[in-house]
C-alpha cells in the first residue's frame, strides 16, 4: 500500500483531511473512524492517522474527489465541538502507531498458595542444601564434598560479539564492511560493531587528544578576520519571525520516514534529548562556516562533530533523578563538551568563539520550538541522505530522530531546554587542552611582532 501525500486543517466543528490519491474510483473508498483512530483506504493507498482527540463520521461528515486535482477531501466532525486539535501539521506525530497503553497492574490474581512456584523453589532449594551429616562427613575428609557433572551440561554462552548502538540503541550491522568503505567518518575502524560504551568514549577520547593541532588553533586565534565574520551571520531559522508552516519538500519527507513507536523509558527520553544539542551543534556548525548554503563537504563535517557518529558515543544523563526532565547547567555542559573539542580538532575553523556561537544558536533554534527543531534535521538528514556513504547516519540516527521530535518529544521541554543551554557555559579548562595557555602564548608573539616592527621604524629613523 501507498502513503499518500495529505495534509489536516479544521474547523471549529470539523477536521478536514485532504489526500493527494490520481487515478482512483472514489465510490472504492473506505473511511473508518473509532474514536482518535482514522483510516482511509482506497486501492493502492493506506492512510492511518491517531488524533489527540475524538471524531466522528456522522452525518454532517462528508468525503469529496475532486479528479481534476486528484485531492480527496474528507471532513469528520469533532465529537466535542469546538475543541481545537493540536499539532495537526505534525503528519510523522499523525501517522505514529496508537500507543500500546501500559499494564500497571497483574493481570492474574493469585486466589491459593498452594504449589505455587515459589514453594517448589524452596522446596528444590533445601533438597539442594547441604545437611547436617554431610557436613561432618566433609569435615571428616578435609572439606572434600563429593561432586558429580551436571546432567544438562553447561548453560548457553553468548558467543556474540556485536554491540548494539545509534537511537536506543535499536540498531546494528550497518558498519561491518565499515574497512571496506570510505567511511572517514569511523573512528572505530573495524571494531565499530563489537566496542563498548566505554572503548568507544576511550577511543574517541584518544582520537581527539592525537589529532589536536596547536598551531591550527593559534593561527585561527591570531588572524580571525573570516572567523568573526562567520560569527557575525544570523541564521535565518532564528531571525525569521514568520508563521511557521511546512514546505511541501518536507512534508514529502515525512512521509517517507519510518512508521515506529518508540518505548522508551524516562532517562533514555532524557538521553535522547542530550544527544539532539549535539546533532544540532555539528548542524549549526556547518549552517554558520557555509552561511546555509551546504558543500559537498557538510556531511564530513557534520560526521566529524559528532560523537554519536563518528564514535558512535552518544551523551548519557550524569545527573539524572527521575521525574519531570530537568537539566542541570553542568549536564549540558558536559554532554556539549565533546563537540566542542571536535570543532576545535577536525574542520577548517577552528576557534572557541565559533563554538560558544553555536551552542548559542543551538539554544535558539530550541527556544523556537520542536517544528524548528524537525525543520534542522530534515535539512541535515537530507545532506546525509545524498552521500554515498554517510547515508548509513541517517539510518541509525536522523530517520528516527526526525519521527521522535514530532510524535513524542514534547514541545515545552525543547523550549526550556533551548533555555538552560543558553545561560550555561562551557569552560576552556574542560577541553583540557590548555587553551588559555595557547591563546596568551599567540597574544604574546603578535606583542613581540609589534615590538620588533618599532624597533626596526626607530632604528632606520
Amino acid at each position: 500500500m501507498i502513503t499518500p501525500r495529505f495534509s489536516c486543517s479544521q474547523t471549529e466543528n470539523a477536521v478536514i483531511v485532504s489526500m493527494y490519491c490520481p487515478s482512483i474510483r472514489a465510490a472504492d473508498v473506505e473511511i473508518n473512524v473509532d474514536e482518535t483512530l482514522v483510516t482511509v483506504h482506497v486501492n493502492p493507498y493506506f492512510l492511518r492517522l491517531n488524533f489527540s482527540k475524538p471524531l466522528l463520521d456522522d452525518e454532517e461528515s462528508s468525503a469529496n474527489y475532486d479528479p481534476s486535482s486528484a485531492t480527496l477531501t474528507i471532513t469528520l466532525t469533532k465529537e466535542n465541538k469546538g475543541e481545537v486539535f493540536e499539532d495537526l501539521d505534525l503528519l510523522a506525530k499523525l501517522l505514529a502507531p496508537r500507543k500500546t497503553p501500559v499494564i500497571s497492574s497483574p493481570s492474574i490474581e493469585v486466589i491459593s498458595t498452594q504449589g505455587t512456584a515459589e514453594e517448589d523453589l524452596v522446596a528444590q532449594a533445601e533438597a539442594l542444601s547441604i545437611k547436617d551429616d554431610e557436613l561432618a562427613e566433609a569435615e571428616e575428609n578435609d572439606w572434600q564434598i563429593p561432586q558429580e557433572v551436571p546432567q544438562d551440561g553447561l548453560p548457553p554462552l553468548n558467543l556474540s560479539k556485536e554491540k548494539h548502538y545509534g537511537f536506543l540503541d535499536m540498531h546494528s550491522g550497518y558498519l561491518k564492511h565499515a574497512l571496506h568503505t570510505e567511511n572517514e567518518i569511523n573512528e572505530l575502524g573495524g571494531d565499530a560493531e563489537e566496542c563498548t560504551k566505554e572503548d568507544r568514549t576511550s577511543r574517541r577520547l584518544k582520537h581527539e587528544n592525537d589529532k589536536f593541532d596547536e598551531e591550527h588553533y593559534m593561527a585561527d586565534f591570531m588572524d580571525d578576520e573570516c572567523i568573526q565574520e562567520l560569527i557575525a551571520w544570523t541564521h535565518p531559522h532564528i531571525s525569521d519571525k514568520n508563521t511557521f508552516q511546512y514546505t511541501e519538500q518536507e512534508n514529502a519527507a515525512v512521509l517517507r520516514l519510518p512508521r515506529k513507536e518508540y518505548l522508551a523509558t524516562d532517562i533514555q527520553t532524557h538521553d535522547l534529548y542530550l544527544t539532539l544539542i549535539t546533532l544540532l551543534f555539528s548542524y549549526a556548525y556547518d549552517s554558520r562556516t557555509s552561511q546555509h548554503d551546504p558543500t559537498p563537504e557538510s556531511a564530513w563535517t557534520m560526521g566529524n562533530l559528532t560523537p554519536a557518529f563518528t564514535a558512535l558515543d552518544s551523551p548519557q544523563s550524569t545527573e539524572y533523578s527521575g521525574g519531570p526532565h530537568v537539566f542541570p547547567r553542568m549536564e549540558l555542559v558536559d554532554a556539549l563538551v565533546p563537540s566542542y573539542r571536535r570543532s576545535l580538532t577536525f574542520p577548517l575553523y577552528r576557534s572557541f568563539a565559533l563554538a560558544e556561537k553555536c551552542r548559542k544558536d543551538v539554544a535558539g533554534f530550541l527556544q523556537k520550538g520542536k517544528r524548528i527543531v524537525m525543520r534542522c534535521l530534515l535539512e541535515m538528514k537530507d545532506i546525509f541522505d545524498h552521500h554515498e556513504v554517510y547515508y548509513i547516519y541517517s539510518k541509525i540516527w536522523l530517520d528516527d530522530f526526525c519521527v521522535w521530535i514530532q510524535a513524542d518529544a514534547d514541545d515545552e521541554i525543547v523550549k526550556q531546554l533551548g533555555k538552560n543551554l543558553m545561560e550555561a557555559k562551557v569552560d576552556k579548562d574542560l577541553i583540557d587542552w590548555d587553551l588559555d595557555l595557547i591563546e596568551t602564548a599567540a597574544l604574546q608573539a603578535i606583542d613581540r611582532e609589534t615590538d620588533s616592527d618599532d624597533e626596526s621604524i626607530d632604528s632606520d629613523s
